[in-house]
């Protein structure tokens, strides 16, 4: 399996991105809450680089008792990628959507090692 170098881990900040080229494909690189996450950058809904669209905290519209809805706001615990085409999201942690539970984003593996960062595809 194909290992590339993506860069030191200092050089990431939290919430930082990267879009690297992995042979012939792209794949974006995330520091989320000190962690790594890696996804191919590749929408599952129309196929867009859905690694290159805005990171923000997921939306959420909190309920009343009697079902009506309040104004949005923001989940401080959950930070999601949209999709630059079509404005799908999905966890950057994770990789769902958070409504569809079949669409979700690919998976790549992300290694530290000796405080460098490198994907397998």
């Amino acid at each position: 399996m194909p290992h590339y170098h993506v860069g030191p881990a200092d050089g990431f900040a939290d919430g930082e991105r990267r879009v690297v080229v992995c042979g012939d494909r792209e794949v974006g690189v995330f520091r989320i809450g000190g962690g790594f996450h890696g996804w191919h950058n590749h929408c599952p809904h129309r196929g867009g680089p859905v690694c290159q669209g805005r990171i923000m905290k997921r939306v959420v519209e909190p309920l009343e008792a009697d079902g009506g809805t309040r104004l949005l706001q923001f989940d401080g615990d959950e930070t999601h990628i949209i999709c630059p085409w079509h404005g799908w999201e999905f966890s950057i942690t994770t990789g769902e959507h958070p409504g569809l539970q079949r669409a979700r984003l690919r998976k790549v593996d992300i290694e530290v090692r000796d405080g460098e960062v490198y994907v397998s595809l």
